[in-house]
């Protein structure tokens, strides 16, 4: 399969856990990619278990070129399972790369770079099993910290007819740390067969940079889109935007309480809180990817009389730009964001509390004008007071006192005379009390006597 056209670069979509199924493949090619893979399948299941093949494999007539993955650790395994596949895809893939312990454990992945042998037989069986010339073999290696190893893997893989070499440019035990396209370059230039770029390739700017460091034929992106920090970039515009329009001097604070009450945000009112904190969430995440990447290309020693060769060092130096670049634009977004609730909560205390000076003002106003009422008034009656007695009324006035004080003493005793007939009224009362019950006394006695005679007389008889 001759997909590797040297007049231009040849732009491959890496095999991903759960991704690269048959829906994502498609959206790839709408936007160029030439070469899509398939995620890694396990080789001895896929042969064991019909609905293995059924769930891990699926494709179209618009499928191509399609290469198929497969972990795999005998080269027999391997050659079965090119031959189910091979009428419905473009080549296999031995997955000689894969870092996680788990694959290493059972023999697949990574730890086949210390296999070179059994590297070899693998392909070897493949191309011996299915005859086709155009049906290719390819390899997927991680590199190992001694360049002249991995180079042996590669010519050993070259030998037994290997079609091309994906070159991730990391060790087994590096994550995130630079790739080192020195190695890449190193191995390209010791093979005769196409040689594919992976690692830390996230825009088609980084495949033609990488192309021209390494000298390779194809560069295997992982399609890690930078539409994220475009959208972040465009986020911090609008956040700019809004902070300028807020703070238009001409816009008074009432005004914009009035724009924040209107019906359309009391509507989302309800979702404000958690939209805010989850935005938060993510620039806080971006920003913490981005430092994370400006850690890793800044804390490494790049220079021109290492290993890298000068249009290396330029390209550590764009990504290094980049990963700062984005620090900035993420950490700005953060910081305008919570600037911006800030302003907006500012502005509705600015215009609450012009509200309540203006009422303050016109209660005081009224206050002022009844002061004012009051005190005009009390210099009137001052006034009135001094006319009074610069005109004669004054002595008038005393004749008065005086006579209301003559008055005032008859009263007092005409008050005490009443106090003193009340007691004598009191006391008459308790003689005339006295004088009943006496009465009383006495007619009971009389009454006896009467009845004491009229007993004598009738014995008499």
């Amino acid at each position: 399969m001759d997909l590797f056209n040297k007049d231009r670069v040849v732009t491959v979509c890496a095999p991903m856990v759960r991704y690269s199924k048959l829906s994502f493949r498609s959206l790839v090619r709408r936007y160029g990619c030439d070469i899509c893979f398939t995620p890694m399948i396990i080789a001895a299941d896929f042969m064991r278990s019909v609905k293995a093949r059924d769930s891990e494999l699926t494709t179209n007539s618009s499928d191509r070129p399609l290469v198929v993955q497969f972990a795999a650790k005998d080269a027999q395994t391997l050659a079965d399972a090119a031959c189910v596949v091979a009428p419905f895809s473009d080549g296999v893939d031995l997955n000689c790369g894969c870092p996680q312990r788990w694959a290493m454990a059972e023999g697949y992945g990574a730890c086949l770079t210390n296999k070179p042998q059994l590297v070899k037989d693998m392909v070897r069986g493949v191309r011996n099993q299915i005859q086709s010339p155009d049906y290719a073999v390819s390899i997927k290696i991680r590199i190992h910290k001694d360049i002249r190893k991995t180079v042996d893997l590669c010519q050993k893989a070259e030998a037994a007819g290997v079609s091309w070499i994906t070159v991730h440019g990391r060790t087994v035990d590096e994550r995130h740390q630079p790739v080192h396209y020195d190695a890449i370059k190193t191995i390209k230039e010791s093979l005769s067969i196409p040689v594919v770029a992976n690692g830390d390739i996230k825009s088609p700017g980084d495949v033609e940079s990488v192309c021209r460091l390494t000298g390779v034929d194809g560069a295997l992106r992982p399609t890690e889109m930078t539409l994220q920090w475009t959208a972040v970039a465009s986020f911090l515009y609008v956040e700019i935007g809004i902070l300028v329009i807020l703070c238009l001097p001409f816009v008074s604070p009432q005004r914009w309480q009035s724009v924040f009450n209107l019906r359309i945000w009391s509507s989302i009112g309800r979702y404000w809180n958690k939209g805010f904190l989850a935005m938060i969430i993510i620039l806080i995440v971006l920003f913490l990817d981005a430092v994370r990447e400006v850690r890793k290309y800044s804390g490494t020693e790049i220079s021109k009389e290492a290993k890298m060769t000068p249009n290396m060092f330029d390209h550590m130096h764009m990504k290094l730009f980049r990963a700062q670049r984005n620090l900035y634009i993420s950490g700005f977004s953060l910081f305008l964001w919570l600037v911006m609730r800030r302003v907006i909560i500012l502005i509705n205390q600015l215009a609450v509390a012009h509200s309540t000076g203006r009422a303050l003002h016109a209660q005081t106003e009224a206050a002022n004008q009844a002061a004012r009422k009051y005190m005009e008034d009390i210099e009137l009656l001052k006034q009135t007071l001094a006319d009074n007695t610069e005109g004669g009324k004054g002595v008038q006035n005393v004749e008065l006192k005086r006579k209301v004080e003559k008055l005032t003493e008859e009263l007092r005793t005409s008050a005490e005379a009443l106090e003193a007939s009340k007691s004598e009224v009191q006391m008459m009362k308790k003689q005339t009390e006295g004088l009943s019950k006496e009465y009383d006394r006495l007619l009971q006695e009389h009454q006896k006597l009467q009845n004491q005679m009229e007993s004598g007389s009738k014995k008499d008889m």
